[in-house]
């Protein structure tokens, strides 16, 4: 049975940062690896737990931006990933794997939004494959390395996932193409690969965590211009926000996931959703304020998008 989706009372708020969520915390010859972890969130993930100890793997498309990000940090690694091209997930996860080394935190962190229609590696809907399909990819591949020490695996959602369950008969968007709602299912999508995970690697004391990170102003927005920002009540005329208030800095942004990753407060649990540095609560229908939608947690549609991901990749660490 998956954990309930109740808050636990952690004792942090939208405003705890990732280093309030370490306090005390050594992380001293664990190893992470942190997708998109050289910018906006993941920048601030990698930070706070090479800060704690933690030495952190990057995967990172532009390898020369990402050195450059990284290069006041100790104890962070870059290499080569596109999660949009299947070829160069695999390349990355053989390299990883040479080395030996086993996966203690895993953070599905890199990730696009409401970008214009894009087409990817066989016709797939570019946000759905990168943000999902590469990060199946990557952890099915990375499963030698996740296993042995029972990692927990981190699933960066959104609370964009209300706006789209999984669309089952056009999941890569040929009849038409709305961009937030393909956002949507990609954020949708990302919850149900953790339910399924933690339902499948649990035995082996891996546990999957999905999570909402909250509202930040990053680079994740570089698809949208400034008149939609200022449309969507963001920002004003002069580019500054409307509401500092309904914005979390990539600091507090970065605690979920990092409090998703090591907190000893989520021991023994798994395939919950998470905001604020806590368990998210059931969604009330008709509000998009927070908590989770019931089709993102549905444990049947969590197994058929199982299926799916891994016919569409060839990838299945769990086949057989």
């Amino acid at each position: 049975m998956s954990t309930a989706q109740h808050k636990i009372g952690s004792g942090f708020d939208a405003r705890s940062t990732a280093d309030d969520v370490l306090a005390g915390l050594d992380l001293t010859g664990k190893l992470a690896v942190v997708t998109g972890g050289y910018s906006g969130l993941g920048l601030e993930t990698t930070r706070a737990l090479t800060k704690a100890g933690a030495r952190v793997v990057v995967p990172a498309r532009r390898v020369a931006v990402a050195q450059e990000a990284v290069a006041d940090l100790d104890g962070v690694e870059v290499d080569e990933l596109d999660l949009g091209d299947l070829d160069s997930v695999r390349g990355f996860a053989e390299r990883f794997l040479a080395g030996g080394r086993p996966i203690d935190f895993m953070i599905d962190n890199a990730g696009i939004m409401a970008c214009p229609e894009t087409r990817v590696g066989p016709g797939w809907e570019a946000q759905f494959a990168t943000n999902h399909l590469g990060h199946f990819a990557l952890v099915n591949r990375l499963w030698p390395a996740i296993a042995p020490g029972g990692a927990r695996v981190v699933s960066v959602s959104s609370r964009a996932h209300h706006f789209s369950g999984m669309r089952w008969d056009d999941v890569q968007w040929e009849r038409g193409y709305d961009k937030w709602q393909a956002y949507g299912q990609a954020k949708t999508a990302n919850v149900l690969f953790a339910v399924h995970l933690d339902r499948l690697g649990r035995d082996a004391g891996v546990r999957a965590f999905a999570l909402h990170p909250g509202g930040i102003l990053t680079p994740l927005q570089r698809h949208l211009a400034q008149a939609e920002m200022r449309e969507r009540g963001w920002i004003d005329e002069d580019g500054n926000l409307v509401d500092p208030q309904a914005f979390k800095t990539p600091q507090q942004g970065a605690a979920t996931q990092v409090w998703a990753a090591t907190s000893p407060q989520l021991d023994g649990l798994g395939g919950v959703y998470l905001e604020d540095c806590d368990i998210a609560e059931p969604a009330v229908d008709g509000d998009q304020s927070g908590g989770v939608r019931d089709w993102a947690t549905d444990p049947e549609q969590a197994a058929r998008l199982w299926t799916l991901s891994a016919e569409l990749t060839g990838v299945d660490a769990f086949a057989g």
